[in-house]
């Protein structure tokens, strides 16, 4: 009697453990869903740029880095202004950066500091494209 209530319970169990593992894998088998993951580099140059890093920025132009290379679409210009870094805005302008430059947007440095509401490089950079 023991070995029949036991071989019955063996039996139930696993009947439901092969229906959810079945269910599992059609649920698996009729999604469509995609994960996409984007990686977005940005420069080095750039990242010291954001972080306000003066010397390592100012190192970089002296061993030839482009104040006008952009990275993921961005002028380095465009990262101080978004930054509000002004002495690193002012180091670019001096070096040859281009204002004027847009990104895919049509956004501009000082279109940068406007929306990131950096009053303090948007007077550089306006006063610089006089």
């Amino acid at each position: 009697m023991k070995k029949t209530i036991f071989m019955i319970a063996l039996i139930v169990g696993a009947s439901f453990t092969t229906a959810n593992a079945t269910e599992g894998n059609n649920e698996t088998a009729t999604s469509n869903e995609v994960t996409v993951t984007t990686v977005v580099k940005v420069n080095p140059f750039c990242i010291a740029i954001a972080k306000g890093d003066f010397d390592t920025v100012k190192k970089m132009i002296q061993f030839g880095e482009n104040v006008n290379k952009t990275s993921n679409g961005k002028t380095p210009l465009m990262y101080a202004a978004r930054y509000n870094r002004v002495e690193i805005a002012s180091l670019l302008l001096k070096n040859g950066a281009k204002l004027d430059s847009k990104d895919k947007n049509g956004h501009t440095a000082i279109d940068y500091a406007k929306l990131s509401k950096a009053l303090d490089v948007k007077k550089v950079l306006v006063e610089a494209s006089k």
